[in-house]
């Protein structure tokens, strides 16, 4: 399976949502990491055919998505931040429902939805109408209901958004499970659910990619250090209006500091090996200021 995306670009008037992208992607998992506004969802709601760019193209092993039309969407699946449900049908009705939409012939649809509901882990609840379901449990009803068609494209959007950590834990163990022979790209602003599980991830920032690889790439794309120290509180505000801080942690005998520098922030910092949350924080982060710096 190969996705090609060529010069993409969706403008809403004079604001550019998405702009030029570029980027071929195969099976495996792509973690799509920007905060909040970075163009994410526009750029997946594109690659879904729910909306159309004002310029470049999707391709599908060759053959451009919009054109394919209902043979790109047979094989695609999708999550997307909220995904919609009728809150009286129990999870089985709601999944066979949906089933049903996506032209799944009745004997193969009532086998699919008993798979997916074991993959999920979601047998106890088959019966629980979807208004009864916890937060975890929609979500992974939201996996399910994206499995249906067994697509060899499976585009999540935000889907670890309000799980709990356990929730979180068992929703990557089932993406890894999952991307053993399809394209799944997962779109987060937390770091860890990417971390584990991708095999590319793309750093989206004002509706570009500006950087992408392994986690072991964009580590060594940065520039400056990451230390480590133990200070007074009171030399705190200075150091978070001039250095990005990554984790500050407070203690009988002052605050421990992780930071982000070129050069050493304080006298007894010693460098710690970097992480993906301290990329995150390098390419998106800004200095706190002394308005955020109290403790």
């Amino acid at each position: 399976m190969e996705l090609k995306v060529t010069n993409l670009t969706k403008k809403y008037g004079s604001f550019t949502a998405v702009n030029s992208l570029d980027i071929t992607m195969n099976n495996g998992v792509y973690g799509l990491l920007g905060i909040n506004g970075a163009g994410k969802t526009t750029f997946m709601r594109i690659l879904c055919t729910l909306m159309r760019p004002t310029c470049g193209q999707i391709t599908c092993n060759g053959q451009e998505i919009f054109s394919m039309d209902g043979q790109y969407r047979r094989i695609l699946g999708y999550l997307p931040q909220d995904f919609g449900f009728y809150p009286d049908f129990t999870l089985q009705d709601y999944l066979l429902y949906v089933a049903s939409i996506k032209a799944l012939r009745p004997a193969i649809a009532k086998k699919r939805v008993k798979e997916l509901i074991e993959k999920t882990g979601l047998e106890k609840a088959v019966h629980k109408k979807m208004k009864k379901l916890s937060g975890g449990m929609k979500r992974r009803a939201g996996i399910a209901q994206a499995m249906l068609n067994n697509p060899k494209i499976l585009v999540l959007d935000e889907p670890t958004a309000g799980l709990d950590p356990n929730e979180r834990i068992r929703f990557r163990n089932l993406i890894s499970e999952l991307s053993e022979d399809r394209l799944v790209l997962l779109s987060t602003h937390i770091v860890p659910d990417v971390e584990y599980i991708a095999n590319e991830i793309l750093l989206m920032k004002d509706g570009m990619f500006i950087k992408q690889g392994t986690t072991e790439q964009l580590i060594a794309t940065m520039e400056e250090n990451v230390w480590k120290c133990h200070v007074d509180k009171n030399k705190v505000p200075w150091l978070m209006k001039n250095h990005r801080i990554s984790n500050l942690k407070t203690d009988s005998n002052g605050v421990q500091l992780r930071i982000i520098s070129k050069e050493k922030p304080v006298p007894d910092a010693v460098i710690e090996e970097a992480v993906l949350e301290d990329v995150f924080l390098y390419y998106f982060g800004e200095k706190d200021g002394m308005e955020n710096a109290a403790i």
